[in-house]
């Protein structure tokens, strides 16, 4: 099979490489916090009815596209004799690509703190923002920058890694090491919720994980767990479409989609009985926090009191670091299929230099967190033009514009121009008969564009940032 159209070695195999491409750090650190703050149990209820009633019908929808098309994400729309839509497929590659940029760094942070926490925790504990802002170039002591290579080393050690999986190629780069990094990732969370549940006072965090507070729950709450879902799935990123495309047509990919989806919310609702326990146990309620700043500086609280505390931060950065990984590799497969496909370049030089290219643009990124005043540009309704720090910038642009456009557009697509018929024939294709193709008519007809636009609104009108 030659290189422009790979396909996946194994049923398996795709399965942990599409879970791997959705599970990223947003399910391990920014779950968690969402879920306490919008209840805990009624979080979980409301994300878990979010998933199979617009993530999966949108999931579905862009793997349908891909293998019907047998093609990368940009040239997929014509390939289905619809031009028109080609938008969303550059959408969905310039979304990868502005992604990977700043994603791949803080796959490097987390890299130099899985390293932190193997052979210097006790300097992470005496001073953990002092610790977090000096890998990011700033001193506070001294009020002082300085230029953050160690960190920038340690990003180009993992984009490497990724190179270096893309360049084997789709069954013996990318599903190979899925095939290692997910069990590996699983593992890793079952031993952090054993011990985050064993410790004392961690009964509180799980009763509080399963009930239901209605008082905080708000339409705000709602639209939080919507973008959450769509963030996770990976979805209007070009991956599943990518994905899809390698998959034969005997898969059924309608079971694919439920078991990808399941095994992306097991990993997020695990996650949060492990960091919400934890934090209850040795911090108090009051400790729970979502974001960079609580993963790497509140955290640092959590391990300090916990016996074996070093131990377990490291296990908990390893596990971030899977997850960074098997995200950040799907991520570059799709800008790189599209630039083999139609530039007809070999995958090596390809990789390598869009690899470069993009761990370079994410060097500002990480030098716009503290070592140097670097700005951006922003424009919603609420608040008009802003200038906020470049690394913002470049979040709010994926986040609140491209990635809710992007899964719009394949929405959209499947539901008013392709025809969700087209949709069910392509997966029917491997001979099973597919018995929710009229819930999946009207839920991608309807209610997922309406969810996206709710999230567009939201972003562009109020200014409410949702991720």
């Amino acid at each position: 099979m030659d290189d422009k159209r790979a396909q996946w070695g194994s049923k398996f195999g795709f399965i942990l490489a599409a879970a791997g491409s959705a599970v990223g750090l947003g399910n391990i650190w920014k779950f968690p916090g969402k879920a306490f703050e919008g209840g805990g149990g009624a979080f979980l209820l409301m994300y878990l009815l979010i998933v199979p009633l617009i993530g999966m019908p949108a999931m579905l929808s862009e793997l349908s596209i891909g293998r019907a098309s047998q093609s990368n994400v940009v040239d997929a729309f014509g390939k289905l004799g619809h031009k028109g839509y080609g938008w969303t497929g550059w959408m969905g590659w310039a979304v990868a690509f502005i992604i990977t940029c700043y994603y791949s760094h803080v796959g490097g942070w987390v890299l130099r703190y899985v390293f932190s926490y193997a052979i210097e925790s006790q300097k992470v504990y005496a001073d953990p923002l002092g610790y977090f802002y000096g890998m990011l170039g700033y001193d506070p002591a001294a009020e002082a920058t300085f230029m953050p290579w160690l960190v920038l080393l340690f990003a180009l050690i993992f984009m490497a890694i990724c190179a270096f999986v893309i360049i084997k190629g789709v069954e013996d780069g990318i599903e190979r090491f899925n095939k290692v990094g997910m069990p590996a990732l699983f593992l890793i969370l079952i031993v952090l919720f054993v011990r985050a549940a064993t410790l004392p006072g961690a009964m509180e965090g799980l009763r509080y994980m399963l009930s239901l507070d209605m008082a905080k729950v708000t339409p705000q709450t709602f639209l939080i767990a919507l973008s959450q879902a769509f963030y996770s799935l990976s979805l209007g990123m070009s991956i599943m479409v990518t994905y899809g495309s390698y998959l034969p047509k005997s898969e059924d990919i309608a079971k694919n989609t439920f078991l990808v989806c399941t095994m992306d919310t097991l990993v997020a609702v695990i996650a949060g009985f492990i960091v919400v326990p934890a934090v209850f146990a040795t911090l108090g309620p009051d400790g729970v926090g979502k974001g960079g700043g609580f993963a790497f500086v509140s955290l640092a609280g959590v391990f300090e009191h916990m016996p074996g505390g070093a131990f377990f931060g490291f296990l908990f950065y390893l596990l971030l670091l899977f997850a960074a990984l098997t995200s950040s590799v799907s991520l570059i497969e799709g800008i790189v299929a599209f630039l083999i496909e139609r530039k007809g370049w070999k995958r090596t030089p390809t990789t390598l230099v869009t690899c470069g290219v993009m761990f370079l643009i994410g060097c500002l990124y990480t030098c716009s967190q503290a070592a140097f005043p670097l700005k951006g540009i922003w424009f919603d309704f609420a608040n008009g033009v802003t200038f906020p720090p470049l690394c913002d910038a470049m979040e709010f642009l994926t986040d609140r514009i491209m990635i809710p456009l992007g899964a719009l557009g394949c929405c959209v697509f499947v539901g008013w121009s392709w025809k969700p018929e087209s949709a069910i024939a392509e997966v029917e294709r491997c001979g099973v008969r597919f018995r929710l193709a009229k819930a999946f008519g009207f839920l991608i007809k309807f209610v997922a564009p309406a969810a996206v636009i709710l999230i567009l609104c939201v972003s562009l009108f109020t200014g409410t940032t949702l991720s």
